[in-house]
């Protein structure tokens, strides 16, 4: 293993070498995992709001809590102060949820400004508090035409950006206004079992995880410049201190 002086710009006392001890974590919370899902529509008849309406009774079948939210009524990022109550319904949704599920339709290649908006409300922090940071995300998305995965893309490229954990599988489900029922429920298809599939996948990435977000969501960038911010402040206090005694 190298030594500490081969890596002269390392800041060796700031670093966290993993090991299997450091990822157990605590005990395993009791609660059923918590999940909040989002979708981008406002149509009366929305495919993504009718396919995430499917993901959530899958989830509460296998054991977890969810949350929907309703985009109706949030308002543009930046028209209204941040303690409108549609902002505040979501931001305090962000942060009870261990897991997300976004789903957009596809509108000119990419995510509509319905769901973008959703995103844009939720900070990377605020008051120390970070909503998004460390849970994990499914993707979905629908088409009116054929199979596309653009704005599966786009979301996994905002989930990555608000620091998620986005699992590897996802659903695209073209030609939606085919794929439901009158009654709004999905038919039995492949594309179906793929919302199976990812709900699954989802739950058990959120299990896993849930009870070690601190410690992966821990860097070192961050535990060194916060070192070096208190070393400063301390340093600040000694020398008024030193002043006001007159040293």
């Amino acid at each position: 293993m190298p030594e500490a002086d081969d890596f002269p710009a390392l800041d060796i006392d700031h670093l966290d070498v993993p090991d299997l001890g450091k990822l157990a974590g605590r005990e395993p919370s009791q609660h059923p995992p918590r999940i909040l899902l989002l979708y981008g529509s406002l149509r009366e008849r929305s495919y993504s709001r009718l396919l995430v309406e499917e993901a959530a009774r899958l989830l509460t079948r296998m054991g977890a809590e969810t949350r929907i939210f309703d985009p109706r009524g949030l308002p543009m990022p930046d028209h209204v102060p941040p303690d409108h109550p549609k902002v505040q319904e979501l931001r305090s949704l962000s942060l009870w949820s261990e897991g997300q599920v976004w789903c957009s339709p596809e509108r000119h290649g990419t995510i509509t400004g319905v769901f973008k908006s959703q995103i844009d409300w939720l900070p990377l922090e605020y008051g120390g508090i970070r909503p998004t940071q460390g849970r994990t995300l499914a993707v979905m998305q629908v088409s009116g035409g054929s199979q596309s995965f653009n704005a599966v893309n786009a979301l996994r490229v905002l989930g990555r950006w608000m620091r998620m954990v986005t699992i590897p599988n996802q659903s695209s489900v073209a030609k939606a206004f085919q794929e439901f029922d009158e009654a709004g429920r999905m038919k039995p298809s492949p594309y179906y079992e793929r919302v199976v599939d990812v709900m699954e996948e989802l739950v058990k990435f959120t299990l896993l995880l849930r009870d070690r977000t601190d410690y992966f969501t821990s860097r070192y960038s961050e535990r060194r410049d916060k070192s070096l911010k208190e070393q400063a402040l301390i340093a600040a206090r000694s020398g008024a201190v030193g002043i006001a005694s007159g040293e």
